[in-house]
């Protein structure tokens, strides 16, 4: 009788433990299937942000001065398929085939703007503030990390800034060719500020003095705020 009880018991346990543990593997099937639902939903929209970006520098190359000055929303949209592009670093790893892929081709669009950006300053005369940012991901750059918060914070404190960021390990012959460029050694994070590099990690005061169009901007802003809020309290 107790032997009978006991096997019960070891029989209520097995299937108790089998139930679970198929029950976990569905629960982990379905989101692995959600996972990777969402990130091609994330692959569809950087591959048509990137055509119709492709699309947009057809039509900005020979546009009218006018045109171009508009074009600085353009920055937005790589800072959008940045942020997209990070988010599925974050999710698959930085190693990821799709990834790397994809930021092959990020790189790419981004220097496809530099190079308008130059066209435009030839052609109209406009004086683009730029930064061109290498950094590593691959464990042997402790201040990357760092130095993107300060780029981001400043590529939304200055909307009239543009910043190129490249993976200095990415395996893509333009981006070794802007390395040759600048003849950078491997010091990480590197900036490209007026065609001068400057190595190891730069602040966000740091780069305002290297930039001082920065901080006439950002006075003009701040006066701008004053005689607004003068402007109102009279009323």
């Amino acid at each position: 009788m107790r032997a009978q009880i006991e096997t019960k018991k070891y029989l209520f346990a097995f299937i108790i433990t089998t139930l679970v543990f198929f029950g976990a593997l569905v629960v982990s099937n379905k989101f692995s299937t959600n996972r990777i639902a969402e990130i091609k939903s994330i692959e569809s929209n950087i591959s048509m942000d990137i055509l119709a970006s492709e699309t947009q520098f057809a039509l900005l190359r020979d546009s009218s001065c006018k045109a171009i000055d508009h074009s600085t929303a353009f920055s937005e949209e790589l800072s959008s398929l940045a942020a997209k592009l990070s988010y599925m670093e974050d999710d698959l790893g930085t190693n990821n085939k799709e990834v790397i892929s994809l930021k092959k081709y990020y790189s790419l669009l981004q220097i496809k703007d530099y190079l308008l950006v130059k066209q435009v300053r030839e052609k109209c005369g406009v004086k683009p503030i730029t930064i061109i940012y290498f950094y590593s991901n691959a464990g042997d750059c402790e201040d990357c990390i760092r130095e993107g918060y300060v780029l981001t914070k400043l590529r939304e404190e200055y909307p009239e800034l543009r910043i190129y960021s490249f993976d200095y390990n990415l395996d893509l012959s333009v981006v070794k060719t802007m390395k040759s460029l600048y003849n950078l050694n491997d010091s990480l994070p590197a900036l490209i500020i007026a065609d001068e590099p400057h190595y190891g990690f730069q602040s966000t005061e740091d780069i305002e003095k290297l930039i001082p169009q920065l901080k006439k901007l950002r006075e003009a802003r701040e006066k701008a705020a004053q005689a607004k809020t003068a402007t109102s309290t009279k009323k």
